[in-house]
């Protein structure tokens, strides 16, 4: 081995006893001076790197973060393949919810009043689509008609009784008649259909167990009861029924006559048939 490689090797040693002039210290303080500078160079790159690293990542303030986009349930993140949905669509939706959760009414009718000539009591009327209306139950006195119970407060509050026959014959004044079923019906179908007439016709207070109606359409049906063929009363304040008149053989009879009925806690409104002899309630409908 060299003398030079033994040296080195011995230089490598720490505490190495060199006299100051020995050739062997001087190469012994280069070799480590060059390693000392070395080493300084790492150690000052390694630092600006960390602090490169450091301003790279600055998060960004409340402004830049405000401005950018924001992802809600159901819209897609800005840039993505799924598109957001347009305003008309969420117009819609929210259109949705907001007639599901208000009652709102399609009344554009008018209201108005009427004075009966025959005996000189006031009538609210309202109009609805074409059909104009008696707003009230008839209270004309005819010969086969009566009040509630017999008595003048009940006719007071819902109007008077009658058969069919004296509905048909005497009830409604000149320039009114009895409505007829296609009449009822073209109702039903201008609030709704039959399944919900009931509900917006029915008035707003005078119903049993807080069971009243909407009277989206100003129509206000009253429970007034019922008198049967045999001159007992029944069912004010959970019942309201009015006479009508036959359009077709399937409403014709000798004995029994249509009338529109509605019952409590029920939204819808019925057509059936009852017997003549009956006291229901009149709603006169404009010629």
């Amino acid at each position: 081995m060299s003398p030079r490689l033994k040296v080195a090797e011995r230089a490598e040693a720490p505490g190495s006893p060199f006299p100051d002039s020995h050739p062997s210290r001087d190469f012994f303080l280069l070799r480590n001076m060059n390693k000392l500078v070395l080493c300084a160079s790492l150690c000052i790159g390694l630092s600006l790197a960390a602090c490169g690293d450091d301003s790279n990542s600055v998060k960004p303030s409340l402004d830049e973060s405000s401005s950018s986009s924001v992802i809600l349930s159901g819209y897609s993140h800005e840039g993505s393949s799924e598109s957001k949905p347009s305003s008309s669509s969420v117009k819609s939706s929210s259109s949705a919810k907001s007639s599901s959760s208000t009652k709102t009414s399609s009344f554009t009718g008018r209201m108005g009043e009427m004075t009966d000539s025959r005996d000189g009591q006031t009538y609210k009327t309202v109009t609805i689509g074409r059909q104009t209306w008696m707003a009230e139950n008839l209270n004309f006195e005819t010969e086969y008609s009566s009040c509630y119970n017999d008595s003048t407060k009940y006719c007071e509050k819902y109007g008077r009784l009658y058969s069919w026959y004296d509905a048909v014959d005497s009830a409604c004044p000149t320039g009114w008649h009895l409505p007829k079923t296609t009449e009822f019906e073209t109702l039903f179908t201008a609030v709704g259909d039959s399944s919900i007439a009931g509900v917006k016709l029915k008035s707003t207070s005078g119903w049993s167990n807080d069971k009243d109606g909407t009277d989206d359409f100003s129509f206000s049906m009253l429970p007034a009861g019922s008198r049967d063929s045999g001159g007992g009363y029944h069912y004010k304040g959970s019942e309201a029924r009015f006479w009508g008149t036959a359009m077709s053989a399937t409403w014709k009879s000798n004995s029994l006559a249509p009338c529109m009925a509605l019952y409590l806690g029920h939204d819808d409104v019925q057509l059936n048939l009852a017997d003549k002899g009956n006291g229901f309630s009149v709603r006169c409908v404009k010629d």
